[in-house]
């Protein structure tokens, strides 16, 4: 497995975690790489993943699964007629059921999933009871509880997990990962204030939800396609990476020039 910048204890915790049979739940701000490190994991455990992206409109029926309406109706509830979803999916092969922003979908999908983690069944009406093959493993991410769109999980459904937090990266290892993923082959000067103008984000009174290295990145290739121009850069990148406190009160153009003053002088183009 390609280590992952910055991650050799998270690493080490997911992975433990899962060759113990635990199911995981990943909690770090957006962009921090909880969705990178579940894949690098599962692909060097060599586990199967079936993914599923939460949401406020994700139903049970999707998660589960559901009969086919036309062959219902032409011969009943029979078991060939049933579309497994990823739940089942992930039961009936021992593989991991990776559920990206958990903390979004509705509580009575939340709620299907208790039974499998506590026994490793799942009762489907007109099918019967599905169990769980070894290896079964149910890993998660969710944002903070502060972030818009999310609510906070059951007790319930937390006691069923084991905790891995992310935080951001230092600034050495942002910078490395802003090299790796760059498109345009950034200078290592204008990578360094890339990294220091978005890290500035998410330490401004003004912004309450600040930016991720995603936006670093964004930021340093943008700049070295306008000549170095890093303020502008930013004036693209940031607005939809950043939330403010009070954005009628708060111009953007200003903010940025701000922030861009933290940044190394020989960047700011």
């Amino acid at each position: 497995m390609t280590p992952i910048v910055g991650r050799a204890a998270e690493t080490e915790a997911l992975e433990a975690c899962i060759a113990a049979g635990r199911h995981v739940l990943l909690e770090g701000p957006v962009g921090v790489g909880k969705t990178a490190l579940a894949r690098a994991v599962c692909a060097g455990l060599g586990r199967t993943i079936h993914r599923v992206d939460g949401d406020g409109r994700y139903s049970e029926a999707k998660l589960v699964g559901h009969f086919d309406p036309p062959a219902v109706l032409a011969v009943g509830y029979r078991p060939e007629n049933f579309i497994a979803g990823p739940l089942v999916e992930a039961m009936q092969s021992g593989g991991v059921l990776f559920i990206n922003e958990l903390n979004r979908m509705p509580e009575g999908v939340q709620n299907v999933l208790l039974p499998t983690l506590d026994e490793g069944r799942l009762t489907v009406p007109h099918l019967g009871v599905i169990l769980a093959k070894p290896g079964f493993t149910l890993v998660a991410t969710q944002n903070p509880t502060e972030f818009v769109a999310t609510g906070a999980l059951s007790e319930a459904l937390l006691d069923r997990f084991e905790l891995v937090r992310l935080d951001y990266q230092g600034a050495d290892e942002e910078a490395v990962i802003v090299l790796q993923d760059a498109r345009c082959s950034p200078t290592a000067e204008l990578v360094a204030a890339a990294v220091a103008l978005v890290r500035a984000t998410r330490h401004d009174p003004r912004i309450r939800r600040g930016a991720s290295v995603r936006a670093a990145v964004a930021i340093a290739d943008i700049a070295t396609r306008l000549g170095g121009d890093l303020v502008r850069a930013a004036q693209i990148a940031l607005p939809t990476r950043i939330e403010l406190v009070d954005p009628g009160a708060t111009p953007l153009a200003g903010l940025v020039d701000d922030l861009a003053k933290k940044a190394p002088v020989a960047a700011r183009g």
